[in-house]
């Protein structure tokens, strides 16, 4: 009977100490067969996942033993947070593990834009030179706009300020006197303001009732024609249809999109059009912010398993209220 199951693809270190201490069962592709999900974690203590992994409320009625999810990653939709707390499951996570990685490649994926380096690549690997029609534009002295001020937002802006941007903000849970804010000198203004100003629009907040759909055809017409939009944060932000008008139609210059609303996704229009990037939600992938998130998620449960209390918990019981929960 294990005590830890893992359903999704994920190893290192961390995952080979918790098999010297407890019985754990790795199935990477376990995630998509909810039914033989619902059978495996009948017994289990523990279940390790990604974001693959749907954790229901039928899944959590199923694992009568289950006291502990552990989300390798910062996003929590695909897990029924609330439905957790009530059957009394602890939810921990990586918040801040990935966040450098992030940040780097949403600047990478700015100047990737601006520079047309995947278009000049792949030109120059098929035999061409064509200098002239790859003319550029420098990030200095534009203007980069954060939708979401948290942690990722903040590092993104941090870095973009390197290379002399200005940095306007929208978050409207973030406090106006925020010291981040102020490292950054950014004015926090209002979604429409934000977008009119901004040469770059970069999107670092999590896919809620209030943000699904938030940028949609109105809202991509409030940006400069001349603008890029990049997506590192979650799929469900950016309506997709309306993205596409808005390429084909030269509402904006281009999008970089590392996140769909269906991972992965089924070809479309999106990919037949020359003025976007995309990635398959690698932002977070690197080999330093994959350790660090491993090894976070994998001491947590094993301080659960143990007893102790959780390092980062989205919610604990009253006893083990965790000062890190948010």
């Amino acid at each position: 009977m294990p005590d830890i199951l893992i359903s999704e693809n994920l190893n290192g270190l961390a995952i080979d100490a918790l098999e010297s201490k407890f019985e754990v069962r790795r199935l990477p592709d376990l995630w998509k067969d909810p039914a033989a999900l619902s059978a495996q974690i009948k017994d289990c203590r523990a279940l390790i996942v990604r974001n693959q992994t749907r954790v229901t409320s039928e899944l959590l009625a199923a694992a009568s033993r289950l006291v502990v999810v552990g989300r390798a990653g910062v996003g929590l939709d695909n897990i029924d947070v609330e439905g957790a707390g009530k059957a009394g499951v602890i939810i921990t996570y990586a918040p801040e593990q990935s966040s450098i990685s992030v940040a780097e490649f949403a600047i990478g994926l700015m100047l990737s834009l601006a520079r047309m380096i995947p278009r000049a690549t792949f030109e120059t690997k098929s035999g061409q030179w064509n200098r002239q029609s790859l003319v550029g534009s420098e990030l200095y002295g534009k203007t980069l706009g954060i939708i979401g001020a948290g942690k990722i937002g903040y590092l993104t802006a941090k870095r973009a300020q390197s290379f002399g941007m200005k940095i306007v903000a929208y978050d409207p849970f973030i406090n106006p006197d925020s010291v981040l804010l102020r490292e950054l000198s950014a004015d926090l203004v209002e979604l429409d303001d934000m977008l009119a100003l901004s040469d770059v629009v970069s999107c670092h907040i999590p896919v809620t009732r209030e943000t699904r759909g938030l940028l949609d055809r109105r809202r991509l017409r409030q940006m400069k024609s001349t603008a890029f939009l990049v997506n590192t944060a979650r799929g469900e932000i950016v309506n997709e249809k309306h993205l596409v008008e808005a390429l084909k139609d030269g509402m904006i210059a281009g999008a970089a999109v590392d996140v769909r609303s269906c991972e992965p996704p089924l070809r479309g229009e999106l990919e037949e059009l020359h003025n976007v990037i995309l990635t398959p939600h690698i932002a977070a992938f690197t080999i330093e912010a994959q350790k660090r998130v491993v090894r976070a998620v994998c001491e947590d449960v094993v301080r659960v398993l143990e007893g102790k209390r959780p390092h980062n918990a989205v919610h604990c019981p009253i006893a083990w209220e965790s000062p890190n929960a948010s």
